[in-house]
């Protein structure tokens, strides 16, 4: 392997590369016209464009990827995850074209990827598998049929692919067409398959997953499993090793099914087996990932061992470097996914204006200050990893790690992330797949008391914060009056500059003794009754900022010049507005039409997914601003109501 291409775009392209570096190989970067900047094209040894901004247009375009590979002189080629890297077609064209694809064999692929197809050889080899429907008919009168015969509630999934795309909770048969038309629609333009299964859902249980690996020589072993248990829309947010509720001898009859069906395919190379664990500890197959998992990273923490390092030294040909009693686990490990998504996990595109990384954590993430975040991609940033001796200092090091994490200029879900880790029951090692569908009101709840609990300090420093070291040396005659927004809410904020950095405030008609000094970076020290608060802050636009002070995320307005609310000026909006970048795909409403609230209007795809954007009181459409196909920029008018 002289020179290896990857196939792939951002933290997973950095993290191959890293490793491929490591092992002395060249790297070659491939980037859509979006990523021209990406860290991952100016890290690579070279790199070719693909041109267009859609994945569709170049990184899942096979022709260019081929192009790219003969034109740089690159002998192999890893996929990463997502993508192509499940895509029997393109590890064949690889192969066909005389180079090394680093990865499963495309007929493992083609057993394994498909959901349908795994769970057949899943059920030749008696693995456990739930009932449910994985036929050739996939007409709509079969499948209502056929979850008949299955019974309610069952899961809707696409054959294809992963990530929790195409994939519907249906309670009763009033929601089965729709979750068929949604799934249908989601899978053809995620994976390029419309192809459906049914299965019987457990409402209440664990996500367990284990990892394989095996070699082109018939060695086949385990590397123990992950709990992913925490998710939101069927998409991972903290994966763990090991699961709080698996034992050694549970891991090892999970471990012995996972192997099973890898031996069965003829697999090689590194691949994930997701098994659903009930509360009586029985386990049921879900699918086979065909590639290395996002969360790879926190096997490579227990074990010591370097996945990347071992695909490329499997797909030229080299031994397992360990047999399965040689497989030691160490310690505990967690991984949280930063995502660019607010605390309702909607996407959000934007720039980042601040970067910095925490210390004493792995980050794989292909960030930095300035990069333009788009609306083509998934919408995870990067990935904290974090390891120690028992599972509790773990989940401390996260929350010190996740604190000392700095994205500033678009929303994250840093302080989601940190409020479901310090959840008493995700400590206890409870948390099951429902846990966010559960908790998720008292959880956004707590975000928002600890952005209150700050509001003082996180206004301080956004609006007396950048003099030239402190707040301003000598007294000022006259006190400052601002109306800061935020969430929703003005709060009334007096500020009388006493001399010597220090500041006597009125805040909400309470009085205050602070201070603000500006420190290195553009941080400021703000002292609010004695208690100190660190703060990170940026302009995000005119008269509003981005704030950050611990684990805490605020965006704040300055409406001092805007009318009060109930003024002539401030009367309720008729329109309806997009909550973010995105691709309009479906558009229900009609002008003259009565809607209600609640009511699905729109479906916009942003960031891999498609999003329903419903009416938010009962109204009658005016107009329509929009039409299918269209691009649209968030707060963007998409619907007029009626006044």
């Amino acid at each position: 392997m002289r020179r290896l291409l990857v196939a792939n775009r951002g933290e997973i392209a950095r993290r191959i590369m890293r490793t491929a570096r490591r092992m002395g190989m060249p790297t070659v970067a491939v980037y859509s016209d979006a990523d021209k900047e990406a860290l991952h094209v100016k890290e690579a040894d070279s790199a070719v464009a693909l041109d267009g901004s859609l994945s569709a247009d170049s990184y899942l375009r096979i022709d260019k990827l081929l192009a790219a590979a003969k034109a740089s002189g690159a002998d192999a080629v890893h996929p990463g995850y997502g993508f192509l890297s499940e895509n029997p077609d393109f590890a064949q064209a690889v192969i066909d074209a005389g180079l090394i694809w680093v990865g499963p064999p495309p007929s493992a692929i083609r057993a394994l990827g498909n959901k349908a197809g795994a769970k057949d050889i899943a059920l030749q080899m008696k693995v456990p598998c739930l009932p449910g429907y994985q036929g050739a008919d996939q007409s709509d009168l079969r499948l209502i049929t056929e979850a008949e015969a299955i019974g309610y509630p069952l899961m809707v999934k696409a054959t294809a692919g992963g990530g929790g795309r195409g994939m519907r909770l249906v309670m009763d048969a009033t929601g089965l067409q729709t979750a068929l038309d949604s799934a249908r629609s989601e899978a053809l333009s995620s994976f390029g398959s419309s192809e459906l299964l049914l299965e019987r859902a457990l409402l209440q249980p664990r996500h367990v997953e284990v990892q394989v690996f095996a070699d082109s020589h018939g060695n086949y072993i385990h590397l123990g499993e992950r709990d992913c248990s925490l998710q939101r829309r069927h998409q991972k947010l903290i994966e763990e090793s090991p699961s709080p509720a698996v034992s050694a001898d549970l891991r090892k009859r999970m471990g012995d099914c996972a192997v099973a069906l890898a031996k069965a395919a003829g697999y090689v190379g590194a691949g994930t087996v997701e098994f659903l664990l009930d509360e009586t500890g029985d386990f049921f197959l879900m699918e086979m990932n065909t590639r290395l998992q996002v969360e790879h990273p926190v096997t490579e923490a227990v074990t010591g061992l370097d996945l990347v390092e071992w695909q490329l030294r499997v797909a030229q040909g080299e031994v397992l470097p360990l047999s399965q009693d040689n497989v030691v686990f160490r310690g505990h490990a967690v991984e949280v996914r930063l995502c660019a998504e607010d605390d309702d996990f909607s996407p959000h595109a934007g720039r980042v204006l601040h970067f910095s990384e925490p210390l004493h954590a792995r980050f794989d993430h292909a960030i930095y200050a300035g990069q333009e975040v788009t609306p083509f991609y998934d919408s995870m940033l990067g990935k904290l990893i974090v390891h120690a001796s028992t599972r509790g200092e773990a989940v401390e090091q996260m929350l010190t790690a996740l604190a000392g994490t700095q994205v500033l200029g678009l929303p994250t879900n840093r302080a989601l992330l940190a409020t479901c880790l310090d959840h008493p029951v995700f400590r206890d090692g409870s948390a099951l797949i429902p846990f966010l569908a559960v908790h998720g009101g008292e959880i956004r709840a707590s975000v928002k008391e600890r952005q209150v609990h700050v509001l003082l300090p996180a206004s301080l420093a956004a609006h007396f914060g950048n003099g030239a070291g402190a707040a301003v040396s000598l007294p000022a005659p006259f006190t400052r009056a601002v109306r800061v927004e935020h969430d929703g809410q003005v709060h009334a904020l007096r500020v009388t500059e006493t001399g010597g950095g220090l500041l006597d405030v009125l805040f909400d008609a309470q009085e205050h003794s602070a201070s603000c000094q500006r420190l290195a970076d553009a941080q400021v020290m703000v002292c609010v009754d004695g208690v100190r608060h660190l703060v990170q802050g940026v302009q995000v636009g005119r008269g509003t900022w981005h704030v950050q002070t611990g684990i805490t995320d605020l965006r704040l307005s300055d409406v001092s010049l805007k009318p009060p609310a109930g003024t002539a000026s401030g009367g309720k909006a008729l329109d309806l507005r997009a909550p973010f970048n995105g691709k309009l795909i479906a558009l229900k409403a009609d002008v003259g039409g009565t809607v209600r609230r609640g009511d699905s209007l729109l479906v916009i795809e942003s960031m891999k997914l498609e999003h329903a954007i419903c009416a938010t009181h009962d109204a009658v459409v005016a107009g329509i601003s929009v039409e299918l196909g269209q691009q649209v920029a968030t707060g963007q008018v998409l619907l007029r109501f009626e006044p």
